[in-house]
């Protein structure tokens, strides 16, 4: 049950530092930076999703 709410926390805070880095540091309407931080977060998320995954196996 807490697995999606980790997911859910880790791609909003990843999401919302790159909207923050975009306002600061980018000129213009460039997204870089929410796009770079939203897709890392992604992944962290799935990695840490596996990594959960495995333990609970592991134990059973």
């Amino acid at each position: 049950m807490g697995i999606p709410f980790q997911m859910g926390i880790v791609i909003f805070v990843f999401t919302y530092f790159g909207a923050w880095l975009d306002e600061k540091y980018s000129a213009g309407s460039s997204t870089l930076y929410t796009i770079v931080f939203s897709l890392l977060s992604v992944f962290i998320s799935l990695y840490n999703v596996i990594r959960q995954v495995k333990n609970i196996n592991k134990n059973n």
